[in-house]
């Protein structure tokens, strides 16, 4: 049987490749946005296991909350993308070497 611990190392490992993911992504806006989006992914995992592990409801209502957060920057995020896109052509940022 898994246990809380299992639930809670791989809730941190996502959270830990979003960081990752941005710490190494220089030049491309769409994969920091899905980077972003992995963490808000692993902190939603924690919380509803927490949730289930310690039966109470609070957790829950947290990650709803965290989901529309997410959900709101997702599409902030796009629109800018969408703008700069219109603006310069091309996504990726340029390096300045």
């Amino acid at each position: 049987m898994l246990t809380l611990h299992f639930y809670r190392d791989l809730a941190l490992l996502v959270a830990f490749l979003g960081a990752f993911g941005l710490l190494i992504n220089k030049r491309h806006l769409l994969l920091a946005v899905v980077s972003v989006e992995r963490r808000f992914f692993g902190l939603n995992l924690f919380l509803v296991v927490l949730t289930i592990f310690l039966d109470d409801q609070l957790g829950a209502l947290f990650a709803l909350f965290v989901l529309t957060l997410a959900a709101a920057e997702s599409a902030l995020a796009l629109g800018l993308l969408r703008a700069f896109f219109r603006l310069y052509g091309d996504i990726l940022l340029k390096e300045d070497l």
